[in-house]
């Protein structure tokens, strides 16, 4: 199997954090290496980082915080 080569997009580097970048570049080379087209790929990785990554208002990316099961607000409990 032969190693893929990416080099990130300017709007990946520029954009995204490290972090980012990584899961980008991962989800990327891993849908490649499935047969997708580079822009098939491309979508998977966009998709792959708006799982964990959110772009604020200032335009920034940053991670998601995380949801707990504490703040839910379901409770199950007996009778």
């Amino acid at each position: 199997m032969a190693d893929i080569q990416v080099d990130l997009p300017s709007e990946v580097k520029e954009q995204l954090p490290e972090g980012a970048q990584n899961i980008f570049l991962a989800a990327f080379k891993s849908a490649q290496e499935d047969g997708m087209s580079e822009e098939a790929a491309r979508n998977v990785a966009w998709n792959s980082v708006k799982n964990s990554y959110e772009q604020g208002e200032d335009g920034k990316w940053q991670h998601k915080p995380d949801v707990t099961n504490s703040h839910a607000g379901v409770q199950s409990g007996g009778n």
